[in-house]
């Protein structure tokens, strides 16, 4: 088995203690790759490179910087097949999702070749004539830190804005997911011809992805971090930024609702609660969790849902009709399990699934959940939905603003003025009106509230999130000092 090496200043290099791990696939449930394991070392190297590259890359005109985002999406549509089959392998993607996470990631290259022309300067008004001017200048070294679920669109997502306002890049994709998450996108800019330090990637076992975390985020060349996973990782993460006074942008869990009212069409709810409860074996961070339906419509929905989840089909990602992969690896596998059984012991009714196959787990629906089981308020990081029937909006309101997350939200009524109304009552980042929780635009600023996270991701956000202002001012003759003073 060949080993896949890490991107560093331009080379594709070894770990400096040349030791390596193994990436496992879920489809196989065995091996699949050798991947160069770095230590703090190699990341600080890569910090250094990155540094180096910034100046002449933060000097490029904004077309200059376009143009080679758009070669890296150009690279990346030239090698489709090869990426579908590695975000299959690697991380169990349906042949479906493959298809779409390949197509969403070129999309945000696309838009991020436009993203250098909005970095705008703002004119300000003085009030004794001064020319005063509000600039965006980009921060320096950026680390980039990504999961595996979606793991080259959320890589994309990220790096494609921070690099197109002038950062340079040092990204760790998930240990789940290296391939997918960094070294494709790797290929992609040395085939782009990006110059090198300008986008690094290091890949790293659990072994060491505390240290290489922590010089990722305490390196002083590092001027801001992103990181895209846990809300236990992203406090560590937070804190010891806050610390030195970087800038973080971190999108976090979520445990997202669908609220179905009593005037929805039953049969575009069903397919919205199946896509955003489903999809990707529901790991997807704004996947459907909970779903709340007016009581009103709630057993004529239950009916139809679960009919629905029952009838997909699991257990060949290669096949467009079976849409339900494997979960990530056997500790995944006892999460969802430990949730369900948890729930059941204290009351819950299971209406469909609850069983698996290997890592495969039957898309599952429950009902009588309540506060003290751990599925309530805790992410459930697969194909596990729970739905709530309840009597007045206000009270669904209430019991979805009741919990820590607010990543994203849907909202589902014939009446778009009612829809509207509600989904500015979600304490969530994202809501999306007759539609589910799974859903993103290339421009859209991306992220969530509360514990789901802080900062944003996407076309003028993206901007916000990692850019520095600062404030020049010329004297133009105006300013009355002090007599005194004057010469």
């Amino acid at each position: 088995m060949n080993v896949n090496k890490m991107y560093i200043n331009g080379e594709w290099v070894n770990s400096q203690s040349n030791k390596t791990f193994v990436d496992y696939s879920p489809v196989t449930d065995s091996d699949y790759a050798l991947i160069t394991d770095a230590d703090q070392k190699d990341t600080k190297r890569a910090i250094e490179a990155a540094h180096a590259a910034f100046p002449a890359w933060s000097a490029l005109q904004p077309e200059e910087r376009a143009n080679y985002l758009l070669k890296v999406a150009e690279a990346l549509e030239n090698n489709e097949d090869e990426i579908s089959k590695h975000l299959i392998e690697e991380i169990g993607s349906w042949i479906g999702k493959s298809k779409v996470d390949l197509k969403t990631s070129v999309g945000f290259w696309k838009a991020g070749a436009k993203i250098p022309f909005m970095v705008e300067d703002e004119v300000l008004e003085s009030p004794i004539g001064k020319k005063s001017v509000v600039k965006r200048i980009p921060l320096g070294v950026v680390s980039v830190i990504t999961p595996w679920n979606v793991p080259l669109n959320l890589s994309s997502r990220t790096t494609s804005g921070i690099l197109a306002v002038g950062n340079t890049v040092v990204l760790k994709p998930s240990e789940e997911s290296p391939i997918t998450g960094g070294l494709i996108l790797a290929k992609a800019f040395e085939e782009a011809g990006v110059p090198p330090g300008v986008f690094n990637v290091v890949t790293s076992s659990r072994n060491h992805v505390v240290e290489v975390g922590e010089e990722m985020v305490t390196n002083p060349l590092v001027k801001a971090i992103s990181f895209i996973g846990s809300e236990n990782v992203g406090r560590q993460i937070a804190t010891k930024a806050a610390s030195q006074f970087k800038k973080t942008s971190m999108e976090l869990g979520g445990k997202d609702a669908l609220i179905v009212m009593d005037d929805a069409d039953i049969s575009k709810a069903v397919t919205a609660a199946a896509f955003g409860a489903f999809y990707h074996a529901g790991q997807i961070c704004i996947g459907t969790k909970r779903i709340y339906v007016d009581e009103k419509i709630a057993e004529e929905f239950i009916k139809r849902f679960v009919a629905k989840t029952k009838a997909l089909g699991i257990g060949d990602v290669y096949e467009f009709s079976k849409p339900i992969g494997p979960l990530i690896n056997h500790a995944a596998l006892e999460k969802i399990k430990h949730q369900l059984n948890d729930a059941v012991e204290k009351g819950a009714t299971v209406l469909a699934g609850g069983n698996h196959d290997g890592l495969y787990f039957n898309p599952t629906i429950l009902t009588g959940v309540t506060q003290e089981m751990e599925t309530y308020g805790n992410e459930t990081f697969g194909p596990m939905v729970a739905i709530y029937p309840y009597a007045t909006v206000e009270d669904a309101l209430k019991e979805v603003n009741n919990i820590d997350y607010g990543l994203s939200g849907g909202v589902m009524a014939g009446s778009e003025e009612k829809a509207n109304a509600v989904a500015m009552k979600m304490e969530s980042g994202m809501c999306h009106v007759n539609d589910g929780t799974i859903y993103g635009e290339p421009f859209a600023p991306f992220g969530g509230m509360k514990n789901s996270g802080m900062g944003r991701y996407g076309g003028k956000a993206s901007v916000e999130s990692f850019t520095q202002q600062r404030w020049i001012t010329v004297e133009q003759g105006t300013r009355p000092y002090p007599p005194m003073f004057n010469e």
